[in-house]
């Protein structure tokens, strides 16, 4: 970040209300609070307890620890009406951090490098907002704070523990920052907006040896090298230009020594489409080319597939409602009909509820903020932070006045 990059740099951006701007600087604030003092899945003690005590600060009192490391925050206002629940998810990454910012994360190894600081931020500077207002306010906002999205776990727990049921939540909402889109936009879709993600295990045997008698050994890298490039036709050939999906290696590990042949090379990666039958075409032919590159060389391998997530599907008037309000406030080209083939567990709270779930664009290409999420090097326009808090807080306030 530079100075530049600072509250005051609005440029073309449009101009929020007064009382979003009189908390911006402290809304910024808990972003760079949070970035400073990461946690990864399941171990965010520290940041519920500075969640709470922050909340506690705007005189909100309904506020309960969930799901082991989570907080839900209940605002009622003085008037009955609908419950309407905004969630924001609050666990880091294990990436060594190469930002250098004032702000850089101070637990070496761990970094939000997935905006999770950004949706923090944006949720407490929402609730400050709502819990002021509550006097005028019509019906009630709960607040999720959910721990453990990035290893798909969290939701679940806030879920079964009722956050939805006490008092009854009749939609939900949410968003992610992305650095694909620029700040000053948003992206939206009803349907099927973000993939569901499968993950798999492969190793494949052969018979280690001298790497000078090839013809004595049977060759797991040679063969893992052909199952690779073979996978890669999957999503090419087999899938109809109409769907999508990805097929994704992550990680190939194997050998020792270039002079020594393994007996195996392990192999993960994802597998993420949209719609269910996608998804099972996807692993069918993953485990048909397997099978037969493998039986070619004659070797053998182990593969475990794991299903995950189901994909996050919004609800069409829900998402009818943020589109609008973004169109009014950023104006109708900075609303992208885009989806993404991220995953995020806000689908089990979209099963249960209609809602919505957008992406918040965070890219500022002048200022050097490009890199995706999960990059160590991930930062954001700042700036982004406010307009998620005006357009969040219409979003609420509209939804309650349905």
């Amino acid at each position: 970040m530079t100075e530049r990059q600072s509250l005051n740099a609005w440029g073309q951006l449009p101009v929020v209300s007064d009382r979003v701007t009189a908390i911006a600087q402290d809304v910024v604030g808990y972003r760079r609070h949070a970035h400073r003092f990461p946690e990864v899945s399941w171990e965010e003690q520290e940041t519920q307890r500075w969640i709470i005590r922050t909340l506690q600060s705007f005189g909100i009192t309904d506020i309960t620890a969930m799901a082991g490391t989570g907080v839900k925050a209940v605002v009622q206002g003085d008037r009955p009406g609908r419950t309407v629940l905004w969630r924001a998810d609050i666990d880091a990454l294990p990436v060594l951090e190469e930002v250098h910012a004032p702000y850089a994360s101070e637990r070496r190894g761990t970094m939000h490098a997935c905006g999770h600081d950004s949706h923090i931020a944006v949720a407490l500077g929402l609730a400050r907002l709502v819990a002021a207002a509550r006097a005028q306010m019509a019906g009630t906002v709960v607040f999720a704070f959910q721990p453990a999205e990035e290893v798909g776990g969290g939701a679940r727990p806030m879920i079964a523990a009722g956050i939805l049921d006490d008092p009854h939540v009749e939609e939900v909402f949410g968003f992610h920052a992305d650095s694909s889109i620029p700040c000053g936009t948003i992206a939206a879709s009803p349907g099927h907006f973000m993939a569901a993600p499968g993950s798999f295990e492969l190793t494949i045997h052969g018979q280690g040896g001298h790497a000078g008698l090839p013809h004595r050994s049977v060759d797991p890298v040679v063969c893992a090298a052909y199952v690779l490039t073979t996978l890669q036709t999957v999503i090419s050939r087999n899938l109809s230009p109409n769907k999508a999906g990805v097929l994704s290696i992550g990680q190939i590990q194997g050998g020792t020594r270039g002079n020594i042949i393994p007996d195996s090379v392990f192999i993960a990666g994802t597998v993420r489409a949209y719609e269910p039958e996608t998804l099972k075409l996807l692993q069918l032919r993953f485990e048909q080319i397997v099978r037969g590159v493998t039986d070619a060389f004659g070797a053998t391998f182990d593969l475990t597939y794991r299903e995950g997530l189901p994909s996050v599907v919004n609800d069409e008037a829900s998402t009818e409602l943020v589109r609008a309000l973004a169109a009014r406030f950023l104006g109708e080209a900075a609303v992208l009909p885009d989806r993404t083939t991220m995953s995020d567990d806000f689908a089990l709270f979209l099963q249960a509820r209609p809602g919505c779930y957008f992406l918040l664009g965070v890219r500022n290409e002048e200022w050097g903020v490009i890199e995706p999420n999960h990059s160590p090097r991930w930062d954001l326009d700042e700036r982004a932070l406010i307009l998620g808090v005006e357009l969040g807080i219409r979003i609420l306030e509209s939804a309650l006045a349905r």
